[in-house]
């Protein structure tokens, strides 16, 4: 057994089945694999670590890893997750949603938690779809591709979830690729260390329901797509508008120091105590 493979398999669930669930192609197991690696590289106890999940196939990670978990409903795992991080601030909480969990019936909770700047590390896993439930078009399926809800092509335009988070006030705002592994351990290791609400939305490929249906042939085909489209914002910010035409940049988009809710409310709450004692 490698040291690599030591490490992960002692922050999993030796009782649940083998291998997962995933797709063959999905990069939802890499992500895995990657939030595992960036709690270790952190030192952080595994009864520190509170891992949330919605409804969908990101959610299932949430029953694979040793933490303290819950598999919450469809959309509302942020409210879960704020309601662990404010009764226990001590806890680093990781929320870990798909795309249409968090942007669709989740969307409102996404923008007021990252509003209230509540301590939590917000993973959002983008396959542009409905995975588990039928490969249905979600607010990040582009504009033109085709879902089971849009045979003839998606009409609709697409969320950027980076100006998203951005725009609502998250401290940390980041995107990665499944492709980009180290790359995006760091932005994970980062988001969870920071104070506040930090956002990480990490393209993942999803062949099964997306893949086939928009023109790729095999799962290589979409991880070789990531590798050419998903370009480095420092490289991005030089290109035309031309050569950004498909491409998406990847990288640290909000890096901010605004203290979390969970601290604003522990200062008023001793505040209003002292005030109380005079």
């Amino acid at each position: 057994m490698s040291h690599v493979t030591e490490i992960i398999h002692q922050y999993l669930r030796h009782n649940k089945k083998f291998p997962h669930v995933f797709c063959p192609g999905c990069g939802h197991g890499i992500v895995l694999g990657s939030l595992i690696r960036s709690v270790h590289e952190l030192g952080l106890p595994k009864d520190d670590v509170a891992v949330v999940a919605g409804i969908g196939c990101s959610g299932r990670i949430a029953a694979y890893v040793d933490f303290n978990t819950i598999h919450s409903t469809h959309g509302r795992a942020l409210t879960f997750a704020t309601g662990v991080k404010m009764s226990n601030p001590k806890l680093h909480v990781i929320c870990i949603m798909g795309d249409g969990d968090a942007t669709a019936i989740g969307g409102n909770h996404l923008i007021h938690a990252a509003r209230r700047n509540v301590s939590i590390t917000a993973l959002v896993l983008n396959n542009n779809i409905y995975g588990m439930t039928g490969g249905q078009c979600s607010p990040t399926t582009p504009e033109g591709a085709s879902a089971m809800t849009t045979p003839y092509g998606q009409l609709e335009k697409a969320f950027d979830m980076v100006e998203l988070g951005r725009a609502a006030g998250a401290n940390y705002v980041a995107r990665g690729s499944v492709f980009q592994a180290n790359m995006l351990e760091r932005f994970i290791r980062t988001a969870i260390e920071r104070p506040g609400f930090g956002l990480v939305e990490i393209l993942s490929p999803c062949y099964t329901q997306f893949g086939r249906k928009n023109h790729f042939k095999t799962p290589v085909d979409m991880y070789r797509w990531l590798k050419e489209n998903a370009v480095p914002r420092e490289s991005w910010e030089k290109m035309t508008e031309e050569k950004r035409r498909g491409r998406i940049p990847v990288g640290e988009f909000a890096i901010n120091d605004a203290p979390g809710l969970e601290q604003r409310y522990a200062e008023m709450a001793a505040r209003l105590k002292e005030e109380a004692e005079r």
